[in-house]
């Protein structure tokens, strides 16, 4: 008799066993099990918020999943970090950065174990190349005539951009070095209000992308970051064609990260759907017709452009005082 009950106290531990593995596989599979959130570090409107929103849009096509995108702006990007890596790290809190927000981690003296590395770099989503831009109003325009000139002025030169130690900062700083040139950056509280200025006839050269010129007739890409000219702006010289050498891969990535410890499950369903997305020609055409290059890359080679990203701020930065 006791044998027999040890044996049914057994066989009832094992069945149980058996139970909770099958529901933990199929709690797995079931992944998202409900509302994934994504979270820009942009204002509704900016950017990356376009960029996500669009992005769910495509993606229903493919998933019955529901996301929710939230703007939490602020520090340049911190704001939006520090609440992610804030969050458990089960695959339900995206973050969508973009190149800058890494490069204002190592501006603001910020820590990168943390604000970098804290991260999971999922899926790149695009390459938005780097360009100088122009007011075709003013008498200089054209990159000749800016060198010659900032060469003139011996740093008085004026450069516009959205902010101190972004990704287009860090963009001129690179130009500058490559040019033998130097300039003075003057921020502002977005790209639109720069370029504004620029239309304006404040400075003479905004950082951007081309895409930045559109709308804006009186703008004009005069050196673009490419190894040849863009279709979508063919008068546009690169600034291989224009004497700068090793400025032939400067862009604006775009993409996905989620907190580290995330599970490889929710990791792989989020990269599949990515790729799924990259290879939809209602998005492909919406940023291509752009100049923006759509990929889908995944961890490993995400993580290989953040690596260079740091390495050039933490070069550039010094170089120009802006960090010591």
């Amino acid at each position: 008799m006791k044998n027999n009950r040890v044996r049914m106290l057994f066989l009832a531990v094992a069945a149980l066993l058996v139970l909770s593995f099958a529901s933990g596989a199929a709690a797995k599979d079931a992944f998202p099990a409900k509302p994934i959130r994504i979270i820009n570090y942009v204002a509704p409107g900016g950017l990356m918020d376009v960029t996500t929103r669009k992005f769910t849009d495509v993606a229903s096509k493919y998933t019955k999943a529901v996301f929710v995108v939230e703007n939490r702006s602020g520090a340049g990007g911190l704001v939006g970090m520090e609440y992610v890596l804030g969050q458990p790290a089960d695959g339900y809190t995206i973050f969508a950065p973009t190149t800058s927000v890494v490069i204002q981690v190592v501006s603001t003296n910020s820590s990168i174990d943390r604000y970098v590395w804290g991260f999971e770099w999922v899926s790149m989503l695009m390459k938005d190349p780097e360009c100088i831009i122009s007011n075709s109003k003013l008498p200089i325009n054209d990159w000749a005539d800016i060198a010659k000139d900032a060469k003139a002025k011996g740093g008085k030169q004026i450069w516009v951009g959205p902010s101190t130690g972004g990704n287009d900062h860090l963009m001129a700083m690179k130009v500058w070095d490559k040019a033998g040139i130097s300039a003075m950056w003057i921020p502002f509280e977005s790209g639109p209000k720069a370029m504004a200025a620029l239309m304006g006839g404040q400075g003479v050269a905004y950082v951007g992308n081309p895409a930045d010129t559109m709308g804006r007739p009186d703008l004009k890409v005069c050196a673009v970051s490419s190894d040849k000219r863009l279709k979508q702006y063919p008068d546009a010289p690169t600034f291989r064609e224009l004497g700068l050498a090793g400025l032939d891969d400067e862009i604006m990535w775009r993409g996905f990260a989620v907190r580290k410890g995330t599970s490889p499950e929710a990791i792989a369903w989020l990269q599949d759907l990515v790729e799924k997305v990259a290879k939809d020609p209602e998005w492909k055409t919406f940023f291509e017709e752009q100049a923006i290059e759509v990929v889908a890359y995944k961890t490993d080679e995400f993580t290989r452009f953040v690596k260079k990203d740091l390495e050039d701020a933490q070069k550039y930065f010094k170089q120009f005082g802006i960090i010591k």
